[in-house]
């Protein structure tokens, strides 16, 4: 079930203790800031382990989205969860790269089951559920 329906935001949905983003629309300053925001209270208030970001409608990526996931993830790590980015296409990695943007602290996955995987196997050696 998507918490928000409001075309400024971008939904999430929680599946377990984890969080799931789909980022299908074009990224603007405010829809960016909202989203962090959303994103800090529900990791913070609800005991969040990961957060999985679903790029795989992306074809292309630029410096700002880049910057973008490098931040969301640095925000989730700082509040104890995880970040997954999943379905990176392979035009979009290779950009990613040409653009130097390493995405430090992010780890990434195939598709969402093996996200949730990286997520578990993180709790798991932390000694939690």
């Amino acid at each position: 079930m998507s918490q928000y329906l409001d075309e400024n935001r971008i939904p999430i949905f929680q599946i377990g203790d984890c969080l799931l983003l789909t980022i299908q629309i074009d990224l603007e300053d405010r829809t960016i800031m909202t989203l962090k925001d959303d994103l800090a209270e529900r990791i913070a208030g609800k005991g969040v382990r990961g957060v999985l970001i679903d790029i795989s409608a992306l074809d292309v990526v630029d410096s700002f989205i880049g910057r973008m996931l490098a931040n969301i993830s640095a925000m989730a790590r700082v509040l104890d969860a995880e970040t997954v980015i999943v379905g990176m296409r392979p035009a979009v990695a290779i950009t990613l790269v040409e653009l130097g943007m390493a995405l430090p602290g992010v780890r990434t996955a195939l598709n969402v089951d093996r996200g949730m995987e990286l997520i578990r196997r993180r709790a798991e050696q932390a000694g939690v559920g």
